[in-house]
């Protein structure tokens, strides 16, 4: 019904547009726009999904693509994760190149002069690129997998919390051949290495999708400044502590030779 619908309105206003006698090109334009609408409401969605694994201030950034298109039409297509970590995330490049050697994921940092050590507030927004894995538990998804960490935070002076909101990333698809998914929701191309150990350069479509949840926040505890003076009393007291103990067993059993 609602494409018949579609049909008839589209006739009718061809017919509204020779009858005003205008040109053809905007009755042509408005013809190709009407096709496209059809097109998508035949498409199916793509669904994105983004959590996050683990607690504490090591988590795994999991993302999974589910299309309503038979994986085996998209066999010829590579899916690739574009994941922006905000400042208050690190991404450790020495972790990501352990796990690409033993193919536990194909992430790779994008930013440079990129430091795992800064605070939040001294750090910038990094970007990771992610090629996608099919999904061994779902026959018509993919999945990519990112470990993330927490960075230090400044002290709060009334709560002892603060929150860290992860955007849905960019969902990027290169294929060989011409797909309907293509025609429905690529948006625009972005240039990207055609795969992980590939120096080359594609096209790669930026895919329009449908997000679960708009976002990930995440709940990250940070100090208090009403600590301050308590906890450098103790960390000095425990360092002068522990210097004076190593002292007295240097002295008491260490053999010197003059």
């Amino acid at each position: 019904m609602a494409a018949r619908a579609v049909g008839v309105r589209a006739v009718a206003w061809l017919l509204l547009w020779e009858a005003a006698g205008l040109t053809s090109t905007p009755a042509a334009a408005f013809t190709a726009a009407l096709t496209d609408a059809g097109i998508r409401a035949t498409c199916s969605e793509i669904i994105l999904r983004q959590e996050v694994l683990k607690g504490g201030f090591h988590r795994d950034l999991l993302i999974k693509v589910k299309f309503g298109e038979s994986i085996e039409a998209l066999q010829t297509c590579r899916f690739l994760i574009k994941q922006y970590i905000p400042t208050g995330l690190f991404v450790d490049p020495y972790e990501l190149a352990s796990l690409r050697e033993r193919n536990i994921t194909e992430a790779v940092m994008v930013s440079e002069d990129f430091n795992i050590e800064a605070p939040n507030y001294l750090s910038k927004e990094s970007e990771v690129l992610i090629y996608a894995r099919q999904d061994s538990q779902c026959i018509d998804c993919f999945q990519a997998f990112l470990p993330v960490h927490y960075r230090y935070h400044r002290p709060h002076s009334k709560d002892g919390e603060t929150f860290i909101v992860v955007n849905n990333p960019d969902l990027l698809m290169y294929c060989d051949q011409e797909f309907p998914i293509l025609k429905c929701w690529a948006e625009k191309q972005v240039a990207a290495p055609c795969a992980l150990k590939d120096k080359d350069i594609c096209q790669w479509n930026n895919m329009k999708y449908k997000s679960v949840y708009k976002n990930v926040t995440l709940q990250v505890p940070v100090g208090l400044t009403i600590h301050t003076s308590l906890v450098c009393s103790v960390t000095l007291l425990i360092t002068i502590l522990c210097s004076t103990l190593i002292l007295v067993a240097v002295f008491k059993y260490g053999h010197f030779s003059l």
